[in-house]
């Protein structure tokens, strides 16, 4: 029969994977649900480039936090329209969108671009929208060319982004955040310490109390003495 220190931490051991595993169930769920809310798959994202920051500063996160642009490191919440319509497209107020690059539409792993909708037009009853990094050529809110337009600087076709293409809009943005998630990815040694962390935590709140010894009572010759016993 397994002793009582035994019995104890095989409770708590339990305890804490059913905790772990509601974490993450609320976690999965409530991504899940805002992503219903949002009408997207994909409701929040990592800005990865500074091609949005118009800061004076570095476009790093660190400096010229609050001025109205996208830092790298920045996450950002997405909600996608169903009516294509209703994307503002009233530059220099138009809406920041997060598309598929056209150019790399045949890499699904391909990086999505954050940019701002500069003008939009339509053909054969599609609506097409051309966009612009806020920090690319002239600065937002200065007024641009069409030669600025991502069609012209990256795919070289004039034509921009289709409805089908957007993933949505960028309807909030929380500052510093996503830079856990760019250092584990550009980093090779930021996932080993990670995991090491959690090996050192499961590690102190397992394993050492169960080899530490506890205190036990013996009778030795009708007295009561106290033992250190090994569980």
């Amino acid at each position: 029969m397994a002793s009582k220190p035994k019995r104890i931490l095989n409770s708590e051991f339990v305890k804490t994977l059913i905790a772990i595993g509601l974490v993450i169930v609320i976690v999965l769920g409530g991504y899940f649900v805002l992503g219903l809310a949002l009408g997207t798959d994909t409701p929040i994202r990592v800005v990865e480039s500074g091609s949005m920051c118009i800061a004076a500063g570095r476009c790093d996160g660190l400096s010229d936090v609050f001025t109205q642009t996208l830092h790298i490191g920045d996450l950002i919440i997405i909600q996608r329209l169903d009516n294509v319509e209703e994307y503002n497209v009233n530059y220099p107020n138009s809406d920041i969108i997060v598309y598929r690059n056209p150019e790399l539409e045949v890499n699904l792993g391909a990086t999505p671009i954050v940019h701002r909708i500069v003008a939009r037009y339509e053909v054969n009853g599609t609506y097409y929208f051309q966009t612009k990094g806020d920090g690319n050529g002239h600065h937002w809110p200065a007024s641009i060319t069409s030669t600025e337009y991502d069609s012209y600087t990256f795919w070289n076709t004039g034509q921009g982004v289709t409805e089908e293409q957007i993933l949505g809009r960028v309807v909030m943005r929380v500052p510093y955040v996503g830079w856990t998630t760019l250092l584990m990815r550009n980093t090779y040694w930021a996932l080993p310490i990670v995991v090491a962390v959690i090996m050192i935590l499961v590690i102190a709140e397992f394993v050492l109390p169960a080899i530490k010894p506890k205190s036990a009572k013996q009778t030795v010759g009708g007295e009561q003495k106290e033992a250190s016993i090994a569980v």
